[in-house]
């Protein structure tokens, strides 16, 4: 699976939400509300968006690692990537889960 297969798969879970789509962070990101929920990258994997409170936790989830962007520049405690190994239908919708409750939870800006 690579960034558009990906991408088409994020677009369709987001169907309802009518994300707009940007590209940025190396693939195609989808923002609900104007705020970005989640990007599907180049190579395949997922960049979401989340509670920095759950970040420890979710790191210890198969595929889930720190979000870099470029040479190793880590983006901070509020992201996270997740290799396209864990983004099985019931995984990514779980993935996308994660992001769209951190959404829900902030006021829009």
């Amino acid at each position: 699976m690579d960034g558009s297969d990906l991408a088409d798969r994020v677009r369709t879970a987001l169907s309802d939400r009518r994300p707009r789509e940007v590209k940025m962070f190396g693939g195609i990101s989808f923002l609900v509300d104007e705020r970005m929920v989640a990007a599907a990258r180049g190579g395949g994997d997922l960049l979401i968006r989340i509670d920095p409170a759950s970040r420890e936790h979710l790191l210890t989830r198969p595929g889930a690692h720190e979000a870099v962007m470029g040479e190793a520049r880590p983006m901070g405690p509020g992201w996270l990537s997740v290799d396209r190994t864990a983004l099985t239908e019931d995984g990514l919708a779980e993935w996308l889960g994660h992001a769209l409750d951190f959404h829900a939870s902030q006021a829009p800006e």
